[in-house]
């Protein structure tokens, strides 16, 4: 039986003319948003900031998570014109900080890795101060994928673990949780060297001993940057909620991952991947000073 929604969990619905701009920009430049698909309850949040997070390769997903609102299917073809409207989205609205995601296209060779690094191309050559975000798939474990965007030179690189070990193929069936730390680690490993970003969603029957060695394989993995947020159902389609999480546990679950050694770390209820993502870089960002500004594909490499 779905649970009741407790007191903590709120959901602003307050526009303003920040909302406003937003929604007319991203629905003239026929652009997709996470906010929409995913439904996230944080979009009128981001949107009066002027922020949102921007899903390319299609609307329609490879693959059906049991948690995820985002429609799966059969995906068209690739619009190799999305980088470009990109681009121009982010620089009407000024950002300072873009997060770029996208649905799984397992249907592509590359996974859609080639678009995703035209799109951070053009955004960096149209904002050259914007720090971008890419929170990408998995692209199957191929590795010439993941250095296919990390060539295009993204300042962090967000790949969702999304749960603890026990339930990966209950909740996400055509992932994997080793594949996904692996993904993590070639990030980590990248010269020069990026911000490295994860998350999880609580809530699915995890105990916290379970979340607690979740945690410690990605800072493993080389993350730094790491989110906590409450998983709530999107539908009645949708994997039920185990148990909402109180607000002291999320305090206690980031002082834990402080001690594991994350030097950023957002937890709460309504936390989600992509929300605020520029404060969370701000506060690792000297630690990736020394990339240039537009790197050299030739020069970047793994280290040993």
């Amino acid at each position: 039986m779905s649970q009741r929604l407790p007191p903590w969990i709120r959901q602003s619905l307050h526009t303003d003319k920040g909302f406003t701009q937003v929604h007319a920009l991203v629905d003239a430049m026929r652009l997709n948003t996470v906010c929409e698909e995913a439904r996230c309850p944080n979009r009128h949040a981001c949107w009066n900031r002027g922020t949102a997070t921007i899903m390319i390769l299609g609307e329609t997903c490879t693959r059906s998570c049991g948690f995820c609102a985002v429609k799966s299917g059969r995906p068209e073809g690739l619009d190799t014109d999305e980088p470009r409207r990109v681009a121009a989205a982010a620089k009407a609205m000024a950002l300072k900080h873009i997060v770029i995601t996208s649905v799984n296209r397992d249907d592509q060779a590359d996974g859609g890795s080639a678009i995703f690094a035209e799109t951070i191309r053009k955004v960096r050559a149209a904002l050259p101060s914007c720090t971008v975000e890419v929170l990408t798939p998995d692209f199957e474990g191929v590795e010439s994928s993941l250095q296919t965007v990390l060539e295009a030179g993204p300042h962090v690189y967000n790949h969702n673990l999304e749960t603890v070990k026990r339930l990966q193929a209950s909740i996400r069936p055509q992932a994997n949780y080793g594949r996904s730390l692996n993904t993590l680690r070639f990030a980590s490993q990248w010269q020069p060297r990026i911000g490295t970003k994860s998350g999880i969603m609580l809530g699915l029957g995890e105990t916290e001993e379970e979340i607690v060695e979740a945690l410690q394989d990605l800072y493993e993995a080389g993350c730094t940057m790491l989110t906590i947020g409450q998983y709530l159902r999107p539908s009645r389609d949708h994997l039920e909620v185990v148990k909402y999480i109180e607000p002291e546990a999320f305090d206690r679950l980031a002082d834990i991952a402080r001690e594991i050694g994350f030097p950023a770390v957002a937890s709460g209820p309504m936390v989600r991947s992509s929300f605020r993502a520029e404060d969370l870089y701000a506060q690792v960002a000297s630690r990736y000073t020394d990339q240039p500004s537009m790197p050299d594909a030739r020069s970047n490499r793994r280290t040993p």
